[in-house]
């Protein structure tokens, strides 16, 4: 076999151990789909009137509400599958198999590939379930097409994949587990620091260069023009700049643990 097809190979088992790991754990996979559909839920039935007469200025609209905050509720459910992933790399590199692997015959980057693509997996079967749900509660996507669409989803799938990077880092540097799962929070937090509830505008003007400088907010803004007509001037640049760069350094980063002695 060539050199790709091996590679391929490898990483296709170690995708599927990924995947029988989220089975074989049903209560860590349901919470990733929980906590978002909780917070969606929350917002829209307990606080949707409020919030949306605060944001427009005027009278209470629950469903205008329901099309502001779905985009960046989507951008959490992401958010919520990063601790999953950097507690299983933690275990993994703890619990002696990254030293077994290293003895085995299989390529290299496999094992870093496993988990990245599983993780991106269950974040985009997350984020189609909280986005169905989002749907049938009265999100309305305003004049969007097939093409915007797709380009939604893409750009969903690109800032899972750079946060999982950085989410698998995480996981290496982490003595253990618990701490693996303490140290990716700020992972979590962040979407709720932008502009997923509300306008940076509406925020304290102390507050917003936090919510407007960090990467989930352009993101969350250029889904929220994809899918609802609004202008995204440079923020698709902008969420484009942050995921590679992401992406770029968590790989450098795990890489470069991957590749010293187990401890």
């Amino acid at each position: 076999m060539s050199s790709l097809s091996l590679a391929v190979r490898d990483s296709s088992t170690m995708v599927r151990r990924n995947l029988l790991h989220a089975r074989r754990y049903p209560a860590l996979t349901l919470n990733v789909v929980l906590t978002p559909l909780i917070m969606l839920l929350l917002f829209v039935y307990v606080f949707g009137d409020v919030m949306s007469a605060g944001i427009g200025g005027g009278g209470a609209d629950r469903s205008e509400y329901i099309n502001y905050i779905a985009p960046g509720i989507l951008m959490m459910t992401i958010g919520t599958t990063l601790v999953g992933t950097s507690v299983s790399v933690a275990d993994d590199m703890t619990e002696g198999i990254m030293a077994r692997f290293r003895t085995m015959a299989i390529h290299r980057g496999s094992v870093l590939i496993g988990h990245v693509a599983g993780s991106v997996l269950r974040s985009m079967i997350s984020v189609t379930l909280v986005g169905a749900v989002a749907v049938a509660i009265g999100f309305r996507s305003v004049d969007a097409t097939v093409l915007e669409w797709m380009a939604a989803f893409l750009l969903l799938a690109l800032v899972a994949l750079a946060f999982t990077w950085m989410a698998i880092a995480v996981g290496m540097v982490s003595p253990n587990g618990e701490a693996a799962g303490n140290n990716a929070v700020p992972l979590v937090i962040l979407p709720f620091i932008s502009s997923a509830f509300v306008p940076v505008d509406a925020m304290p003007g102390w507050f917003q260069p936090i919510a407007e400088y960090q990467p989930f907010t352009p993101a969350i803004e250029t889904v929220r023009g994809l899918l609802l007509g609004g202008e995204i001037g440079h923020n698709g640049w902008l969420t484009l700049t942050w995921c590679l760069g992401l992406a770029v350094l968590g790989y450098s980063w795990s890489k470069s643990l991957f590749t010293r002695e187990p401890r």
